[in-house]
């Protein structure tokens, strides 16, 4: 433990530092805005950043030590904070914080989000790799569950960068409001089941006990009583990377990964709405496709199982389709809206009786692969000023390591995991009020203005 807050203390300082280095550097780091490139030099992604023919422009602040960058850090670190330990990326805090306080435009504020993600998603996940399940003995990253869901997410985040050209802003808004009450409602009545199942469970061994000398009451999770993996008392033992990592299963995971970036990085060099542009498209169906039917048959067959679910003799049959579905719907919303897909997947992976911090772990794991190739999406995009992400994937780095810790001695100083659910709760339904009035008062001013409120033409670009 010593040298993690040896860790943590080093990026702190380092945080500190390059904050300083901004204030100093005021005027080497400010920047006004992009030149759009010439039209026989604008790549096919380019291409679809421009609405009406035109590239678009991006507003920029410029990068200083001023008020709005220290209280936008601010409420980053805390958003990334908490989203790591609900298992969501934080794009419902960050985009608002972005747009609202720093000044981003929306769509750079969608692209820095995704930076910010991705930041706070590698270290969640390094600090989940050396972990063990709370109550079983496996890691506390399911990668069977992972190697599921994950190729879909990565597709539909490819499709929701286009959506979010395409999409009018109305119909993003509905969709995202619709989205978050719904989950955060069916998370929160979640939660509440949780935090009664472990009231009994305290209530249960403390009459146990309550004849001995009152030792302190270990913390068991519920897990049902159809659990086949062997029950372990919850830990912060570090274990070794190497041995706690499913090879196989995480080496798809980065074949998938490489497979769509390759996909994406050829599609910047051809024309959109090419015969090229449309294979590249379709290919990344059967990747993402045939690894996550790869992965159903052998759950349908039984080589492989899902051990972390509360019950596990319980069939999936009548669920693969519908985690499959969801998989692609958390994926297009992320890269429409800038999210991590946590607001979907977490909701979804608790309903299939996955424990809280599984549950957390295994999103983070999926959402890292997934919110990457949206970086590396928007970069090719222009999308982001690289001294501003590079500034702002750095405090939801350290953030999400401090959430992390924190996250821990909550468990184990309160007996309960149920916090978990309702922080993911909190987060999907803060993340509405933002980001849905932003979306409203939007809409609202373009019906005044009688601005076009349709459907944008994927190809328009190239006239």
């Amino acid at each position: 433990m010593g040298r993690k807050w040896h860790a943590v203390a080093v990026l702190t300082i380092t945080y500190i530092v390059a904050t300083t280095a901004i204030g100093a550097t005021d005027k080497g780091l400010s920047i006004a805005g992009t030149v759009a490139a010439a039209p026989d030099e604008a790549s096919s992604l380019q291409k679809l950043a421009s609405l009406d023919g035109t590239i678009h422009q991006h507003v920029w602040p410029p990068l200083n030590a001023g008020w709005r960058t220290v209280l936008g850090s601010f409420v980053g670190f805390f958003g990334a904070a908490l989203g790591s330990i609900g298992g969501l990326g934080g794009g419902g805090i960050f985009v608002p914080m972005l747009t609202l306080i720093v000044g981003f435009d929306t769509k750079s504020a969608t692209a820095m989000s995704k930076c910010m993600i991705t930041g706070a998603a590698v270290s969640t996940v390094y600090c989940n790799l050396k972990l063990k399940h709370p109550t079983l003995n496996m890691p506390m990253i399911d990668y069977d569950l992972a190697l599921l869901i994950q190729p879909m997410l990565m597709m539909g985040v490819s499709i929701g960068v286009i959506c979010n050209v395409i999409f009018p802003d109305w119909l993003v808004t509905v969709l995202f409001i619709v989205l978050s009450l719904v989950t955060s409602t069916k998370a929160f009545l979640k939660g509440v089941e949780t935090w009664k199942k472990e009231a009994l469970i305290i209530r249960e061994a403390a009459a146990k006990k309550s004849n001995q000398s009152g030792d302190r009451i270990e913390y068991t999770p519920p897990t049902g009583s159809d659990a086949i993996a062997e029950t372990r008392l919850p830990s912060d033992e570090a274990v070794s990377i190497w041995k706690n990592i499913y090879w196989k299963e995480f080496g798809l995971l980065i074949f998938v990964w490489a497979a769509i970036l390759t996909l994406q990085v050829a599609m910047n060099y051809v024309e959109t709405c090419s015969t090229l542009y449309w294979v590249f498209s379709l290919l990344q169906i059967p990747v993402s496709a045939g690894v996550s039917i790869y992965q159903a048959v052998g759950l349908v067959q039984g080589k492989r199982v899902i051990s972390s679910r509360a019950n596990t003799q319980t069939s999936l049959k009548s669920h693969l389709v519908l985690i499959c579905f969801f998989g692609v719907t958390a994926g297009v919303l992320g890269g429409l809206l800038g999210l991590g897909g946590g607001a979907i997947m977490g909701p979804l992976f608790l309903e299939l009786g996955i424990p809280p911090q599984v549950s957390s772990a295994t999103a983070t794991f999926a959402m890292m692969f997934s919110s990457s190739i949206a970086v590396i999406e928007y970069y090719l995009l222009n999308r982001f000023p690289i001294p501003y992400a590079l500034f702002f994937t750095c405090v939801a780095f350290i953030a999400a390591i401090i959430g992390q810790l924190v996250a821990r001695k909550l468990i184990n100083w309160l007996g309960r995991a149920s916090f978990i659910i309702f922080v993911l709760s909190f987060m999907i339904f803060i993340g509405v009020i933002p980001l849905g009035g932003v979306g409203i008062l939007n809409m609202k001013h373009k019906m005044v203005r009688h601005e076009y409120m349709g459907f944008q033409d994927i190809c328009k670009s190239d006239a």
